[in-house]
């Protein structure tokens, strides 16, 4: 499915997830929703479901199960939670630049510690729109969900393996896009943030100078006052990442 998604702030984004585990949960990259007031699932029949939150997620592992409001009876995909090997075929299937249901593929080029947790390098193309996206085996079976991309490389991509949805706890009271809001959140990382499209193109269209780029920011942290913060660092030969409370 085609996650429309609407932040708190009033933007428009397009993500990606799949129907597993129970008829009315959804499975996607956390990052997707962290900051949602409002997700509409899509479907590629047509068919529009609104997702009234999320039952449980994981954001270090960038993970999280959505409630949707109907069930979806017959759309449910089936998860391996076996790893894959290196050098096994993988296929994409989400919204890349906000078109949806596009398929990609290409190989499990590499399992990999990233920030202490287990991810696949993938070789399969990946774009904004694509994050949460299933990814499958040859079978058709989700092997995993894509997460991030390094915007500076090609045909570098990360997923996380299907296994890290089945430690969510499914059965948990779902969280409103409300309740989400009054808690107040941390804001995901910023190199997760990127993988998703926006839909207006206004947005898209809008490059900010390094002076704006740099006056958004720190505002943005003038904002955030309190909130546990993590900024990664992009240098050409290394990637730094810190966590700290903004004062």
């Amino acid at each position: 499915m085609t996650l429309e998604v609407e932040t708190q702030t009033g933007e428009k984004f397009v993500g990606s997830a799949v129907l597993a585990l129970a008829d009315d949960v959804a499975l996607t990259a956390w990052h997707v929703v962290a900051d949602a007031r409002a997700v509409w699932a899509v479907f590629a029949d047509g068919q529009r479901v609104r997702a009234l939150g999320f039952i449980d997620h994981d954001g270090k592992r960038d993970v999280t199960l959505l409630k949707l409001e109907k069930p979806q009876s017959r759309r449910q995909a089936v998860l391996v939670q076996k790893l894959q090997p290196v050098a096994a075929r993988a296929y994409v299937i989400g919204a890349p630049k906000g078109y949806d249901f596009s398929i990609s593929d290409g190989l499990i080029s590499q399992t990999r510690m990233v920030d202490g947790v287990l991810q696949y390098q993938l070789s399969c193309p990946i774009s904004p729109g694509n994050s949460g996206s299933p990814i499958f085996n040859q079978r058709g079976e989700v092997i995993g969900i894509a997460s991030w991309t390094k915007s500076d490389a090609q045909n570098v991509s990360f997923a996380i393996p299907a296994r890290e949805f089945t430690r969510l706890n499914i059965s948990q009271r779902p969280t409103t896009w409300a309740q989400l809001a009054a808690n107040d959140p941390a804001v995901p990382p910023a190199r997760l943030i990127k993988s998703r499209q926006p839909t207006d193109p206004k947005i898209i269209a809008k490059e900010k100078t390094d002076a704006e780029n740099y006056a958004a920011f720190e505002k943005w942290l003038n904002d955030s006052v309190g909130r546990s913060v993590t900024v990664v660092v992009q240098e050409p030969k290394q990637t730094n990442t810190f966590t700290f409370t903004v004062r």
